[in-house]
């Protein structure tokens, strides 16, 4: 595609205002790990909030669910759950404010809070490093990927060969990616949000176009010509009923090749697996970094709040604007593939030939900077465990913070070169959502959600979870290849959880005053009833935690909050105007009893 020369104009001044805006404020930076890392936790929450959501609005899982939505209709807005993209809602509710109590600069020193110094403790803060790794690689060859398809799509250059072997796609790769890294490595977590700003404004503005234009160019009756019953159907019974045949056969191929036709098994088995990994907390990336930058309890949980306001109803639009689009227009390209379809290429086609000059180019700046934030995100979350976790900790402990800033940047070119590396050998976007949401995170979550409800959980049951809950993660897709990654779930969380409670009940628990430390500060509900006593013999004025039906009941109306923000934008695009309405009343019901039972009872502190 030969992109107008206003669209490439603005797509360059796009990447050079972000080097530069990014570059100028490095200097504040240099200051230490806590300037480099966390931005001297002095930011306000709300900007941390879209610093946040514009990590999570990213190029690849957007192609992916411009792809669900195609395919499955109103159903896919179930379908994200497999994340699950709830748990924004137990950080909102009460794990944000626990999270951001314990005070802490990352997941691995907050392992040194919860279990002391011992040998568990060092031997489960190794492993939550190495997860953390991990986890992080794989969430860089999830943005190599989509970057590179994406940007051979609409960029005018075949760059094939310029390295000898290297397809024209990874060589797109290599440059963003390199281009983003300058100023997250100059300017750490300064640059990052600072950026994601510029990056999260442009974005909003690029979606509701897509929207306007999608409802402009795409009539309720040029739908109803295409689509399959059931497909504005947002309910389900046991299977999933959607029926391609005679319009697209090779979409009920792709169906049953993603394992969703018994649809209501599905949904249980991701809502069983999402509420697991959201009581875990979050992962050790770039979601809790911003939770530990935050000003204070009360300022995280506002800001994991505000992700899901900033996040899903722009987002919605472009993904239903962009999904409506390709529904009206390029069913014919799609039949003419064959079996061998590319639903990832439905976005691409969409852009192509519906947005018009200048704004196709303030929307491709956008997409790039969705890449951007979360890439920029998820490096500047990697280096803390390097330097912060393992560096400082067992090999220099006395190194002073200039020159732990220096071995940051170095860590974060080198993780860079290994998330590219491990971006060459992966097959499709499709398959590393699936292998990172699925087989990785069943290996976090036993061991994630015992740490913060049972005070028998110890550093020796938390290092034999994770261990074995990653070498099953690397496992099972090995040794059992024809098992999807979302039904691999629950045999590595019954292999992890096994080994949790073996390691726990087989070595001593931790000392009293580790546990009364920990419990006193983080102040969490569940199992803690021996410790409690302890900590109000000490001190008879502490107040036990009882907030757990009240902060459940949050989550329920919470979950039912963020789902209409994803299916609202939906029932608008595609002129489902009363649906569209029920959606909006029950949005605001339930923002209004968010607003008494949460928002009005968050913690002072």
């Amino acid at each position: 595609m030969q992109l107008h020369a206003i669209d490439l104009t603005i797509i360059l001044l796009y990447l050079l205002a972000t080097i530069l805006l990014g570059v100028f404020i490095s200097k504040r930076a240099s200051k230490g790990l806590d300037s480099y890392f966390l931005g001297d936790r002095g930011m306000p929450w709300y900007i941390l909030g879209v610093s946040n959501a514009s990590g999570m609005f990213d190029i690849t899982g957007t192609m992916w669910l411009v792809y669900i939505l195609f395919v499955y209709g109103l159903k896919s807005v179930w379908l994200p759950w497999v994340w699950p993209v709830f748990n924004q809602i137990f950080l909102m509710v009460f794990l944000s404010t626990w999270l951001r109590r314990s005070n802490v600069m990352t997941g691995a020193e907050w392992i040194t809070l919860r279990f002391g110094k011992g040998k568990g403790s060092n031997l489960s803060h190794i492993s939550v490093v190495v997860f953390a790794l991990i986890s992080v690689i794989g969430f860089l060859a999830y943005d190599f990927k989509g970057i590179g398809k994406f940007a051979t799509q609409f960029l005018p250059w075949d760059l094939t060969n310029m390295i000898p072997g290297v397809s024209s796609a990874n060589m797109y790769s290599f440059i963003f990616m390199g281009i983003t890294a300058i100023y997250v490595v100059s300017g750490g977590m300064f640059s990052v949000v600072f950026t994601e700003v510029l990056q999260f404004v442009i974005m909003t503005i690029a979606s509701l176009a897509v929207g306007i234009i999608a409802m402009a160019k795409v009539s309720p009756a040029m739908l109803e010509h295409v689509l399959p019953d059931g497909w504005k159907n947002i309910f389900f019974g046991w299977r999933l009923d959607l029926d391609w045949s005679g319009i697209l056969n090779s979409a009920n191929a792709k169906i049953a090749a993603d394992g969703y036709s018994l649809f209501g098994i599905v949904f249980m088995m991701m809502l069983f697996k999402g509420i697991l990994i959201s009581m875990a907390g979050p992962a050790p990336n770039y979601d809790m970094q911003r939770i530990l930058a935050t000003k204070s309890p009360r300022e995280a949980s506002l800001m994991s709040g505000f992700v899901n306001v900033a996040l899903f109803f722009p987002r919605y639009c472009m993904i239903a604007g962009l999904g409506v689009l390709a529904l009206a227009f390029f069913l014919p390209e799609l039949r003419a593939m064959g079996s061998n379809v590319d639903f990832e290429m439905i976005l691409p086609y969409a852009l192509r030939n519906f947005i018009p000059i200048g704004f196709l180019g303030l929307l491709l700046a956008g997409l790039l900077a969705a890449f951007m934030s979360t890439f920029a995100a998820t490096v500047n979350a990697a280096p803390a465990y390097i330097i912060n976790d393992i560096y400082r900790r067992y090999i220099n402990p006395k190194a002073d913070d200039k020159k732990l800033v220096v071995y940051s940047k170095i860590a974060s070119i080198a993780v860079v070169l290994v998330g590219m590396g491990f971006g060459l050998i992966v097959e499709s976007i499709n398959s590393i959502t699936l292998w990172i949401v699925s087989a990785l995170w069943g290996g976090y979550a036993a061991a994630n959600v015992l740490k913060w409800y049972w005070w028998r959980f110890n550093g020796y049951g938390y290092f034999w979870g994770m261990v074995s809950g990653i070498l099953a993660a690397l496992a099972v897709p090995k040794i059992l290849p024809s098992l999807s990654a979302l039904n691999s779930f629950p045999i590595i969380l019954a292999f992890s959880i096994i080994f949790c409670i073996a390691g726990s009940l087989l070595s001593k628990p931790e000392s009293e005053q580790v546990l009364k430390e920990f419990y006193s500060r983080v102040r969490p509900w569940g199992f803690w009833g021996p410790i409690d006593k302890l900590v109000r013999a000490e001190n008879p004025s502490f107040q036990k935690n009882m907030n757990f039906k009240r902060d459940m009941l949050n989550v329920a109306v919470g979950i039912i909050w963020q789902t209409t923000l994803v299916a609202l934008p939906i029932f608008i695009i595609t002129r489902q105007w009363l649906f569209a309405f029920v959606c909006a009343l029950i949005s605001a019901a339930t923002l209004y009893a968010l607003k008494k039972n949460w928002y009005e009872k968050l913690p002072l502190d």
